[in-house]
C-alpha cells in the first residue's frame, strides 16, 4: 500500500466531528480491499472484518477515529457575518485571517473575520463565540446556502515537506486509519491469531460516542487504539514528546492493559520495529478509555503516531512511523 497516497487520499475530505460521512465513505471504500461487511453505520463510523477461519477464536478490535476537529455554524447576523462555535477543540490561536470552507447546502468559502493590527488593541487568543467568518453574502443570500449546525473546515491540504515529511489537514486522526489499512494489507496471506474487527470510529473528538457504542456492538477480548500522540517541536519538552521517525508509541496507563503494552514492546524488539513508550499515568484521552469498560470489560492497548502541530490545518507527521505502526499491529495479530 502507498501511504503516501492513502493518507492524502484520507485527509482530503472533510469530516467534522458528527458529520463524518465523506471521510466514512472514503475510508470505508479503502477498508473494501480487505475486509467484510464493511458498512458505514446512521452515524458514520465505518465497521468490517477479516475472520481467521480458527472455531473460537477471540475477537481483536483494531480502532481509530474518522472524525476531525473545525468548527460549526451557530449564528448569522444581520450583516450576514457567520458565528460559530467550536466542535472538538480546535487551536483557536491558528485561525484568524484563514480561508474556510462552510459545508452547507453547497460549500461555500469565507474568510475568518479579524481587524488588522493596526486598530487591534488586544492581543489575547479569540473564543469560539467571538469569531466571525465573512463569506461576502447578505444575511438573506448566506441562508439560502447556510443553516445553523452547518460544519466548517479550515481550507489547508496535503504538502510533501520532504521524501517522508508531510503535512495536512486531520492527520488527527487519519494517520491511525492509514495505519490499521496498512496492518490489514500486511495480514493479508498470513495466520493471524484472531478474528479482526475493524472500526473506524465517529465523534471522538466530542467524548468517544462512535467507540461507545461500537465496542458494545461489536463485544471485542482484546482492542488496539490508534491515535495520535505530541510530536517534537522546538518549544517542547523531551519527556513530554517523541520525535519524529522514532517509531510507534506504545502507551502505559492505568486505563490500558499492562500484559498488551508489555508484548508490543517485545514484539518490536523482536522484529526492530521502531519504537518508543508514552506514558500517561491515569486516563489516555482516546477511545481506549471508552472501548476498556464497555460491557464486562476490555483488554485495551494504544499505539500512537507521533504528530506535530495537533489540532491545527497543519499538522505534520512522518510517514515511517505510520509503517511502523502498521508493522507492529501485523505482528501482534498473526499467529
Amino acid at each position: 500500500m502507498d501511504i503516501k497516497s492513502v493518507l492524502k487520499d484520507l485527509t482530503d475530505c472533510a469530516g467534522v466531528s458528527g458529520d463524518e460521512f465523506s471521510a466514512s465513505e472514503k475510508a470505508a471504500e479503502h477498508l473494501r480491499k480487505y475486509a467484510e461487511n464493511v458498512s458505514v453505520d446512521k452515524f458514520g463510523s465505518v465497521t468490517g472484518f477479516i475472520p481467521s477461519g480458527k472455531p473460537q477464536a477471540k475477537t481483536l478490535l483494531l480502532d481509530a477515529h474518522i472524525d476531525q476537529v473545525g468548527l460549526i455554524v451557530t449564528y448569522i447576523d444581520d450583516n450576514g457575518f457567520i458565528g460559530v462555535g467550536a466542535c472538538g477543540s480546535p487551536d483557536l490561536k491558528t485561525l484568524l485571517a484563514q480561508s474556510v470552507t462552510i459545508h452547507g447546502k453547497k460549500d461555500v468559502l469565507g474568510v475568518v473575520s479579524t481587524l488588522p493590527p493596526h486598530v487591534k488593541k488586544e492581543t489575547s487568543v479569540p473564543e469560539s463565540g467571538d469569531i466571525y467568518i465573512d463569506v461576502g453574502m447578505s444575511r438573506k443570500a448566506a441562508e439560502e446556502y447556510i443553516s445553523l449546525g452547518d460544519r466548517i473546515t479550515v481550507n489547508s491540504k496535503f504538502r510533501e515537506l520532504s521524501d517522508k515529511i508531510v503535512s495536512a489537514p486531520a492527520i488527527d486522526d487519519r494517520s491511525g486509519v492509514c495505519a490499521i489499512l496498512s496492518a490489514l494489507e500486511k495480514m493479508n496471506g498470513r495466520k493471524l491469531k484472531y478474528d479482526i474487527a475493524v472500526c473506524f470510529s465517529c465523534r471522538e473528538e466530542t467524548g468517544e460516542s462512535g467507540a461507545k457504542m461500537n465496542g458494545f456492538k461489536l463485544s471485542p477480548d482484546e482492542a488496539i487504539v490508534v491515535d495520535v500522540s505530541f510530536g517534537n517541536t522546538p518549544d517542547s519538552l523531551p519527556n513530554d514528546t517523541a520525535k519524529l521517525g522514532s517509531g510507534v508509541m506504545i502507551g502505559f496507563s492505568a486505563s490500558l492493559d499492562k500484559e498488551m503494552s508489555n508484548k508490543m514492546c517485545h514484539l518490536s524488539q523482536s522484529f526492530k520495529i521502531p519504537f518508543t513508550r508514552e506514558i500517561m499515568p491515569s486516563t489516555t484521552g482516546t477511545n481506549a478509555d471508552a472501548i476498556g469498560i464497555c460491557k464486562s470489560g476490555v483488554r485495551c492497548c494504544t499505539l500512537s503516531i507521533p504528530i506535530r502541530y495537533m489540532h491545527t490545518p497543519v499538522e505534520t507527521i512522518d510517514l515511517r512511523d505510520i509503517d511502523s505502526t502498521a508493522a507492529l499491529i501485523c505482528k501482534y495479530s498473526e499467529e
